[in-house]
Formats: C-alpha cells, structure tokens, sequence
C-alpha cells in the first residue's frame, strides 16, 4: 500500500553550511524532492549603493573591495573603468598591462575556491581544496607584494594603479605560471573521471542555454551551456583584443559542464598571464588625475568578466565630486535568480551542490 505524503516547507539558513553565508532557501519538499524553491537574501545588505552617492569617485574605490572580496582587486577594476570611461582619462599601458595581470590572478583564484568548495558539497572533506588553497595562498603572496593586503586589495586607482610592482614580483609571477599547468594537471587526475563526482554532477541542474539567456546568466553559468560569450572577447577593454586565448564551454549546461568550465578557464588565463608577462613596457603606472575631480554631466554603464560573470557600474555624474547615482549589477544575483528551475525536481543533496555550482558570495548579492 502506497503511503501518501503531503509537501511540506523546509528553511534552509540563513546560517547553514551549504548556503554560502547568511542566505535562505525556502523549500517545499515532496519526501526529499524538491517541489519548489524560493531564494531569500538581504540579510546582509549594506547600502553600499546609496553610500557610495555620497562619497568622491576615489573614495567609493574601497567600497568595491568588500563586494566579491575574495577576488576584490577585478571589483576595482570594474569600478575604475567605469569611472575612467565617464570622465575619459586615459590609462598609461604599462597600467593596463598590470591591471590584465591581477584580474587573471584574481579569476585562477575565484575559480579555485569555486571548485575546492564544490568538492566538498560532493563529499570530498578536504583534500581536494587544500590542494587549490595551495596556489591560492601563492596568488595572495602577489597580492600582499604589490598592494600590502591579501583580501581587500584596493590597488586600482582612477586613472591606473596605487603604485608600481615591486622588482621580484614579476619573477615570482613567471615561476607561478610555468607551474600553473602541473598544478591543474594534478586537480584533473584527483577528480575529472572521480566515480562519485560523475555520479553527483553528470546531468544534474541542468541549465538549458535559452534558459541561461533569458536569466540573463553570465559566466561559467552561461558559457557551461554551451554559449559562446565572454565579455573579455565580445568588448574587449584594457587591451584584451591583443591577447590570443580560447573561451571554454559545455554541452549539457549540468553541474560537471560548470565545473569543466572552470577548470579550462584557468588554463587559458596561464596563457594570457604568460602573453602579458613579455608585454609589459616601462613607464608610468597611473595618469594625472586630481584626488577631487569633477567628471562631465553624464552617464556611463561599464563592464568586465570577473570569475563570475559580467560585473557592471552604471554611474550618472551632475558634474560634482561624487556620483549622483551608483549602481551595481552583481553576477552573483543574477546567477542566483535560476536556482529555482535548476533545483525542482532534484533532492535535497542535489540541490546543495547545484547551488554550489553556480558559485555566489552573498557580500555581492545583497551589497
């Protein structure tokens, strides 16, 4: 005789292991199957936005420390190009260079943690992150070299850089990169063909690419589905368009393909890093731009693919020394917004390593 089940609502979080931070996922179950899933965020919520509003373009550049802060350098990056194509200064090349330099480290980084932390939702206690926690402390030593911090790395400045590298840091940064692909060699043979990690991602949270587009996903979200996009090559800035690098994708759109992604995606930054590397020329790390100044009546909306996706500003100057309007779009959130449709269906074990997959820091999502 068959038993009948009603659906019945689970909370998980805001303070629970598998949620990535203070984040709540409320969930109606069948049994252990999911039914339907309801995102819940805001619980860290800061006002970074409307702080920023009243704060000088300079002053706002920390603020963006503490948005993804485990990779704080592209926000930065983000942040200054924004500001930079608002008030149209013109960055030095050896800047750019440098600037093409971390954001690569800082993406080698974010996908190390992404894929170390979704080892352990699979199971895999340990081994596998100490294993990328090795060369991320490395990709932290660079950090502390250049700026002093290893997390919140306020080194971009309007117009370039704080300061000039140190003279071992580019030897130190050669040496990590002709290591770099033993390393990732080494993370393929502990779990590219692992049983248990084909058995708990293969098809599982499957993102149909019509799906990812209309989500308005973006990185290893979207191109694990098997589209093409990546803003590095689709609006190339900071002197992207010179380098020669692939863009990785899926087939399925499941959580191994999200997983691949990242995986590939270090490789190809060990091949720009590699190209940079015998590019960068002598010269002035920043431009001349007063501490106070007064960008042009307008409004600007940049762009970067960060680890995560397309992290964008949308600034509007009234001509004074801080901005009228200060937006974000995080990738996290928009990322986040699929969980539903990836989740129904799935159990309770798969929906915490399909959340995994899409990789979130809710420092970004509620800002």
């Amino acid at each position: 005789m068959e038993l009948e089940t009603k659906p019945f609502v689970v909370n998980f979080g805001p303070h629970h292991p598998s949620t990535h931070g203070v984040f709540r996922m409320r969930v109606i179950l069948d049994g252990e199957v999911v039914v339907d899933l309801e995102p819940i965020y805001g619980y860290l919520h800061r006002g970074i936005e409307k702080l920023a509003e009243g704060r000088t373009y300079t002053q706002n550049i920390p603020y963006t420390d503490r948005l993804e802060y485990r990779v704080s350098m592209v926000n930065n990056f983000a942040y200054v190009l924004a500001v930079e194509k608002l008030a149209g200064i013109e960055v030095p090349e050896r800047a750019q260079l440098l600037r093409v330099i971390f954001a690569e480290l800082m993406r080698i980084s974010n996908h190390l943690t992404a894929v170390g932390f979704l080892t352990m939702e699979l199971g895999a206690m340990g081994t596998p992150l100490f294993y990328m926690y090795r060369e991320r402390e490395k990709i932290m030593d660079f950090c502390e070299m250049a700026c002093g911090q290893r997390l919140t790395h306020n080194y971009m400045r309007i117009g370039g850089l704080s300061h000039d590298i140190p003279n071992d840091f580019l030897p130190a940064i050669r040496k990590f990169v002709k290591e770099m692909p033993g390393f990732i060699n080494e993370y393929d043979q502990l779990l590219k063909e692992n049983e248990i990690i084909l058995a708990r991602t293969v098809g599982i949270g499957i993102l149909p690419p019509d799906v990812a587009i209309n989500y308005s996903c973006s990185g290893p979200m979207l191109r694990g589905s098997g589209v093409p996009v990546d803003i590095r090559k689709a609006e190339p800035y900071s002197g992207y368009e010179n380098f020669d690098f692939d863009v990785p994708t899926g087939k399925t759109g499941d959580v191994y393909d999200r997983y691949r992604v990242r995986i590939e995606e270090m490789r190809q930054s060990v091949r720009i890093l590699e190209q940079a590397l015998n590019e960068i020329p002598p010269g002035a790390v920043c431009a001349d731009v007063p501490v106070l100044f007064r960008p042009p009546k307008g409004e600007v909306y940049s762009h970067i693919e960060t680890g995560q996706g397309a992290l964008g500003f949308y600034l509007v100057s009234d001509g004074s020394i801080a901005p009228y309007r200060f937006r974000i779009r995080p990738p996290s959130l928009i990322n986040l917004s699929v969980l539903r449709e990836l989740c129904t269906g799935w159990k309770i074990g798969d929906m915490v390593v399909i959340l995994g997959s899409i990789d979130i820091n809710l420092a970004e999502v509620d800002r």
